[in-house]
């Protein structure tokens, strides 16, 4: 299948007098060194998951975030440039107000954040009167891209939209076109539910069936589990029509772990279980990743996750254009940022750019399951006159973003 779709591209002073000739015997003078300060600004919990090995661990991000602090001051030492971290980790329901507050005023002009949309949003807001640049590394929704964009606020994680759609190419791309949806009943699953049904519509994809599984509470894990849900998943399942794939909207992990390999009739699962989409994957060594793999299990003792990518790419995305621009101004390097001439790679097979629209990081979406990747969207034969890149998400003239600059 093919779519197209649209989109919007000194003079010399006199020769200075020679300096007086230098003492060979005095040391050499070091070199100005220039620091660039740069906060990140995290909620982290140790949440439950219904399969103990994707409970996120406790330096998700963070570790991202100290790999690329090194990787900035590896270049950064050649010209004189220093990054350093400073790290705020919030529990859920904090107050992100304070922190983010005590970062501008001492100084941080860049703020990672891994924050929900709505503290992410709260950070963009203070650091404005400041014309300080926020990183979104962590907020998928794609109101922070629509109608609730900030023109200084940026994003390295992916939208939902983005997510769905390399997945929507990809089965396309297998002519699997009938599609039944579950989802849980929390906003954030209803929200990829609705990213999907988005991404159907737009790539020709059929919704056949839709079914809400109720988060009704509970135990996640007792010793009758695994026999309680081989009879329920099945029975929950039984009276979907015929169909290609099963889709799974469950961002809650309330139900999703639990649907592949026990559907009524055998069928792929897709969607937050089973073929999954994301910005990386812990197996992901193609286009230079085994590099990046290596430096990051020397850190973390652990595989590179998506969060972790895309906190590493935030960081990356200050350091390349500090490095670029042989500047630590901030109106130097913000501007370079978003200007066109800023690329940065990331072990995605090219150099990413952001959409001067919404400031979303254009990116390759990996499909993978819990063992491999399986594809990269954009699909071949999905064509945009900009950018392949461009076809996954929310392009120019669909946007909501009226953030004025």
């Amino acid at each position: 299948m093919f779519l197209l779709l649209t989109g919007g591209s000194q003079a010399q002073d006199a020769a200075p007098a020679a300096p007086p000739a230098a003492d060979a015997t005095a040391p050499a003078e070091a070199p100005t060194t220039q620091t660039v300060k740069i906060g990140f600004l995290r909620t982290y919990e140790r949440t439950l998951a219904l399969s103990a090995l994707d409970i996120p661990p406790e330096d998700i991000g963070l570790a991202g975030a100290t790999v690329a602090i090194a990787d900035n001051n590896t270049t950064g030492s050649f010209m004189g440039q220093n990054f350093t971290l400073d790290v705020t980790t919030l529990a859920p329901g904090d107050d992100v107000t304070q922190p983010a507050q005590d970062m501008l005023a001492s100084g941080i002009h860049y703020i990672v954040t891994d924050l929900s949309p709505e503290d992410t949003l709260t950070v963009a807001d203070l650091a404005k009167p400041q014309n300080a640049l926020i990183l979104n590394a962590g907020a998928t929704d794609d109101r922070l891209r629509g109608e609730g964009c900030r023109a200084n606020m940026l994003h390295t994680a992916p939208s939902r939209a983005m997510l769905t759609d390399g997945l929507a190419q990809y089965l396309m791309w297998k002519q699997w076109r009938n599609w039944a949806l579950v989802e849980g009943d929390h906003e954030n699953d209803q929200l990829f539910a609705e990213a999907l049904k988005r991404s159907a519509k737009k790539f020709g994809g059929k919704i056949v069936a839709e079914k809400i599984f109720a988060d009704k509470g509970g135990a996640r894990a007792t010793d009758s589990g695994q026999a309680l849900v081989q009879r329920q998943i099945p029975v929950f399942l039984q009276d979907l029509p015929e169909h290609d794939v099963l889709l799974v909207a469950d961002e809650s992990e309330v139900f999703g772990t639990y649907v592949p390999w026990r559907t009524w009739i055998p069928r792929p699962v897709a969607g937050t279980a089973g073929l999954t989409p994301g910005s990386w994957h812990p197996a992901s060594e193609q286009w230079g990743g085994a590099q990046i793999q290596n430096r990051f299990e020397d850190v973390a003792g652990r595989r590179m996750e998506s969060k972790d990518m895309q906190v590493w790419t935030a960081i990356r995305v200050i350091g390349e254009a500090a490095s670029r621009t042989q500047s630590v101004a901030p109106a130097t390097i913000d501007a370079f940022i978003k200007g066109p001439d800023f690329t940065v790679a990331a072990f995605k097979g090219q150099r990413l750019t952001f959409r001067d629209w919404d400031w979303q990081l254009r990116q390759p979406v990996l499909l993978g399951t819990e063992a491999s990747v399986v594809s990269a969207s954009p699909q071949e034969g999905f064509l945009h006159r900009v950018s392949e890149l461009d076809t996954l998400g929310v392009d120019r003239p669909e946007t909501a973003c009226k953030m004025g600059g």
